[in-house]
């Protein structure tokens, strides 16, 4: 098999999966709603349930409702039936999945939760299933075929399983009015929480920093601007910053004034009105201040509007 047949494999694989996807924008309908009115409804917690390859999605899903402000976790049927249905209170919501709507493992828990009380929403590939006929509403996540070859192992039907609890998961964000600050709590760690929780000045450079003046020559102002490898230099009058003094205003007073270059003073190249930052905006504001407008390093001011620091775009990478 040559490459191109391996690529168009791979390219067929992404199509039919894509198309399991659309496939399911009819069936949003009146029992999604309901099933997401139950959640959001429901005092207790979502509880997500099945068994083998649904078992996994049912763990993902389970994972994107707790970060979402939905109280959720994973209950294998299997030890369900053998004790920990304990772990399912009154006051909970339980998500069952089973493509076939037959799976025996998962099926003969379901009586012992509806004599609970305890609501059922099922998805499977079939309406009239058993599964479909124990839930209080019944999703419908079924596929034309498997993306496999064979059209056997589970792959459309495990991504559109997915989707159906992304679909859920984003309608309760909604209706919870769930904020970028909530998602922080639950998230506290890696990239996420770094953009999320992370402020300027926990990342900013805030010692040696590179302070000049308006009549700083130029030579000295090199110097400052070695301090700190930030390439910028900060004028500082009565307190308040006036300019800044880059590596790119020194490399242009170079090839225009090359002559008198080192009798020239900061107040003569350097850039006034300096984009500033203050020490307690989130990082990510301190990124999108930079990509924005395409420089390095952001001046950071403390609540007094004084200089406290640098931040640069390394530092704000998220």
């Amino acid at each position: 098999m040559n490459n191109n047949e391996i690529k168009e494999i791979g390219i067929q694989c992404l199509k039919d999966e894509a198309k399991a996807i659309l496939d399911m924008e009819s069936r949003i309908d009146d029992d999604f709603a309901g099933a997401v009115n139950l959640i959001h409804e429901c005092k207790g917690k979502c509880i997500v349930t099945g068994v083998g390859k649904s078992g996994h999605i049912a763990t993902k899903i389970a994972a994107t409702f707790a970060s979402t402000g939905t109280p959720s976790f994973f209950l294998n049927p299997l030890d369900a039936y053998h004790g920990d249905l304990g772990m399912v209170s009154k006051g909970d919501v339980v998500i069952a999945i089973s493509y076939s709507g037959y799976t025996d493992e998962l099926l003969r828990v379901l009586p012992s939760l509806i004599n609970r009380d305890i609501p059922i929403i099922g998805i499977s590939s079939n309406p009239q299933s058993l599964l479909a006929r124990y839930s209080k509403y019944h999703l419908n996540i079924k596929v034309e075929r498997e993306a496999d070859p064979l059209n056997l192992a589970p792959t459309s039907s495990t991504t559109a399983t997915m989707a159906m609890g992304d679909a859920l998961a984003c309608a309760l964000v909604r209706i919870r009015n769930f904020s970028e600050n909530d998602f922080a709590m639950y998230h506290p760690g890696g990239s996420l929480g770094k953009r999320l929780l992370s402020k300027v000045k926990d990342y900013m450079v805030k010692s040696d920093l590179p302070i000049v003046s308006k009549e700083t020559k130029i030579s000295d102002a090199i110097i400052e601007i070695s301090k700190t490898k930030q390439g910028i230099a900060v004028a500082i009058e009565d307190g308040k910053i006036v300019g800044v003094v880059t590596d790119g205003d020194i490399r242009r007073a170079m090839q225009t004034q090359q002559s008198k270059f080192f009798s020239l003073t900061v107040g003569e190249i350097m850039s006034k009105n300096p984009k500033q930052i203050n020490e307690n905006e989130k990082l990510s504001t301190a990124g999108e201040m930079m990509r924005k407008h395409n420089i390095h390093t952001l001046v950071v001011t403390d609540d007094d509007n004084k200089f406290a620091g640098l931040i640069d775009a390394f530092s704000a990478i998220l």
